[in-house]
């Protein structure tokens, strides 16, 4: 008699524990609780819930791909990569997936994969405009500008008030050395976002090249107004500004 009630105390405390009476979509939720909106604030404790929800239900490709936004937020990229790349084997058609691995894959300058990603991404989801602008940025990392520049483009085709396509269209011209292009790119940047302090630097920079003293030396002190005064302080040596 008593070896079962002992076997039937261990029974009840295994079942009423309080691990076994969340379900996987408990931990999920529990997990996302830890994000402000811009990034997850304890790394450890989200990624704790989501092995949990993954142990209760392996096939859990969101809880997949959001440990993988973690281990991004962590810079373990190929950590991240391996993630999403499980959450695509249980989810073919998982654009966001696609476009997390694609990024990852760019971070780490594996472009031609980020590539591959992004054009599955578009397949699934043709109208999404971030990811012609992560295209673009793979596309400039392999010296294909042109390309870059039609991504660039096509995203703010897709969404007119787009500031990171825009940065990225100055960026892929001022590489290319065609200076006003870049110029009405991070002007773009600065109409959309008043206080964007690469798109300064840039244009200063730019303008200092073309030449325009006046100008490149507005954005230059702007630029340092706004905790940057690198430019400043070059342009100050080079006696282009006073």
């Amino acid at each position: 008699m008593r070896k079962i009630i002992v076997s039937l105390f261990l029974v009840l405390t295994f079942f009423c524990s309080p691990a076994m009476s969340e379900t996987a979509a408990d931990w999920f939720d529990k997990a996302h609780a830890l994000w402000d909106g811009k990034k997850y604030t304890d790394h450890k404790k989200a990624i704790e819930y989501l092995n949990n929800a993954i142990k209760l239900q392996p096939d859990y490709a969101y809880a997949y791909v959001s440990r993988g936004n973690i281990y991004e937020e962590m810079n373990q990229n190929q950590r991240a990569i391996k993630d999403y790349g499980e959450a695509i084997r249980l989810k073919p058609n998982y654009a966001t997936a696609y476009i997390s691995r694609g990024l990852n894959y760019a971070i780490l300058k594996h472009y031609q994969k980020a590539i591959e990603d992004f054009n599955k991404a578009i397949r699934l989801e043709p109208n999404y405009a971030n990811v012609y602008a992560n295209r673009g940025i793979a596309y400039r990392g392999l010296g294909q500008y042109q390309k870059a520049i039609e991504d660039f483009n096509k995203a703010i085709r897709l969404k007119p008030d787009f500031v990171d396509a825009y940065y990225g269209l100055g960026i892929t011209y001022a590489m290319l050395g065609q200076r006003q292009r870049a110029i009405e790119g991070f002007s773009e940047v600065i109409r959309l976002e008043p206080d964007y302090v690469e798109a300064y630097f840039h244009r200063g920079s730019a303008y200092l090249l073309q030449g325009n003293n006046n100008l490149g030396c507005r954005d230059a002190e702007k630029t340092c107004t706004l905790g940057d005064c690198k430019l400043l302080e070059v342009a100050k040596k080079g006696e282009l500004c006073r």
